[in-house]
This record gives C-alpha cells, sequence and structure tokens, in this order.
C-alpha cells in the first residue's frame, strides 16, 4: 500500500485539477485518530486497485487491526456489489475502507453492517454536504439530481478472516455531468452540496460511522434497540416502490417492498399475497404503471 503520485501514472500530479485538492492526511488523522475512539490509524494513497482488497488482505495477515482507515485519491478497480467496477476520475469522490471487529455482536447480525454503514453515509453527508441522500437497499447511496433520483455511491462488505469485516465506502462528490460513467449516476456537487470539501465530508462521514456501530455494538447488534432498523427504514427510498428482485438462480420477484426485517432483508409483498424477504439480490426499482 505505498502511496503513488498520480504524475508517475500519467495524471498530471497531485494540482493537475485545481478545483479537486488533495485530501490533507494530517488534519484527517488530527480529526480522526483519538485515544479511546474508533478510528485508529488513516492511510491516504494516491492510487490504487481496490481499497477494500487492500485492507482484506491487511486485515486477514494481521497488518491492519480495527480501526484502520484506507482512502484512496483513485481507485483502478474499485467495485461494488456482484463484481461490478467502480471507476472515477481522481480526487473526485471519497474511496475508503474501514475494518471492523465487531466481537459483541453475533455472527448473525453482522449483515446489518453495510446497511449501518448506509445511515452513517447518509447522515454524516446531510450534515456537511447540505445533501438529501436516499438509501436503496441494500447499499446504494442516492441522490436527486434535476428531479431524478441518481446512484452517487456505493457500500461494500466483505469478511477478512474470522474476526474481521472490511467495510467500502465509495461516493461521487464533485464527479461532472461530462464525466458520469452512465446516465443514472449522479453526484454531491449535481445534487446541490452547499460543500463539497472532501476532508470535512470524510470526517463527517467517518464520525457519524464510529456513533452508529457504538450504538449498535453496546446493543449487542439488535437493530430495534439501538434504532438503526427504524432510521434505515425512515432513509430508505425503496420501501413503499414497486420493485422487482433479481435473485440468484435467474429466478426474479415482482411486488412492494414493504419492510426490512430484523436480518436486515428486504420483504416484498407480492400480488398472490405473499411475503417473501430477499436477503441476496438486486433491487430494480420499477416506475408507476
Amino acid at each position: 500500500m505505498t502511496p503513488r503520485d498520480a504524475a508517475d501514472a500519467g495524471g498530471g500530479g497531485r494540482w493537475s485539477d485545481l478545483d479537486r485538492p488533495p485530501l490533507d492526511v494530517t488534519a484527517l488523522r488530527r480529526g480522526l485518530v483519538r485515544e479511546g475512539g474508533l478510528w485508529t490509524g488513516v492511510d491516504v494513497v494516491q492510487r490504487t486497485g481496490s481499497t477494500n482488497s487492500d485492507l482484506v488482505a491487511a486485515a486477514a495477515a494481521g497488518e491492519a487491526g480495527e480501526g484502520a482507515v484506507l482512502v484512496a485519491e483513485e481507485q483502478t478497480t474499485g467495485r461494488g456489489r456482484l463484481d461490478r467496477r467502480w471507476t472515477a476520475p481522481p480526487r473526485s469522490g471519497l474511496f475508503f475502507s474501514v475494518v471492523l471487529t465487531p466481537s459483541e455482536v453475533p455472527v448473525a447480525r453482522w449483515g446489518w453492517l453495510p446497511l449501518l454503514t448506509g445511515v452513517a453515509v447518509a447522515t454524516g453527508l446531510s450534515r456537511a454536504a447540505g445533501v438529501d441522500t436516499a438509501l436503496k437497499w441494500p447499499n446504494d447511496l442516492l441522490v436527486t439530481v434535476g428531479g431524478e433520483e441518481r446512484k452517487a455511491g456505493g457500500i461494500l462488505a466483505e469478511r477478512a478472516g474470522e474476526r474481521a469485516v472490511v467495510v467500502g465506502v465509495g461516493v461521487n462528490v464533485t464527479l461532472r455531468a461530462a464525466e458520469l460513467p452512465v446516465p443514472q449516476a449522479g453526484s454531491l456537487a449535481l445534487a446541490g452540496a452547499v460543500s463539497t470539501d472532501r476532508d470535512t465530508l470524510l470526517r463527517s462521514v467517518l464520525r457519524s460511522l464510529e456513533e452508529w456501530y457504538g450504538r449498535w455494538r453496546r446493543a449487542g447488534g439488535d437493530p430495534a434497540e439501538c434504532g438503526l432498523q427504524e432510521t434505515y427504514a425512515a432513509g430508505c427510498a425503496t420501501l413503499g416502490r414497486a420493485v422487482r428482485a433479481e435473485l440468484p438462480g435467474d429466478r426474479s420477484i415482482v411486488g412492494e417492498a414493504v419492510a426490512v426485517d430484523g436480518d436486515g432483508r428486504l420483504v416484498i409483498a407480492t400480488e398472490e399475497g405473499v411475503q417473501e424477504p430477499v436477503g441476496a439480490g438486486d433491487i430494480v426499482h420499477l416506475r408507476p404503471a
């Protein structure tokens, strides 16, 4: 995880885009790493394939413990769910991963970590950027651009050995309209953010994640007791919508998303009157007929 200057990769140097200054790792460490806090270290690399892959390997090798944060100015092989690729120009977003070891929480409840992270990211961005960020189950971050719902970020959680989970977050911050990889993408800037200072945004998001993670751990991972289940449901744009769940094995379910249950699964009410919980799958928001 040795930092590489963007100039080494033909990126034109750290200040090639004056609208996108580099992160200040010294200020980030000063603002986030404190005695008794969750975050134990913050590293920023100029370029890497995937912060999740790097931290999973480091955690599995015993080289990164709970509270380690790895941030990349650019990811060349960033990954989302279902091995989808996530690419963006250097310094145009927040691309980071963290190591969590929730030893007090039963493994059966670890599936709440991506949803918890979504709540934390949405809360942190609302505070620092003034952007209303909605959640698409299970791990997409949505913003409104020109009256349309757009994906501005995503979350990926991966096991790292028996005790650790690495959670990765990608958020488009200053991505311009001409840089959008697909028409359905968005960014905080395009959604009218009052601030796109990535240092401020990252500190806000990580403080929010520390707060929610602490509440969840103290409740033994009980999403109802710590308020996570209710808060997630309140900010979930999927609930109350007609959806199609594309499931493993080329199976799909169409119906109304009516709840997120205690296991973090999306409950879909079908036209046949059956309520089916979905624990894994791709969710498509359907337009009203």
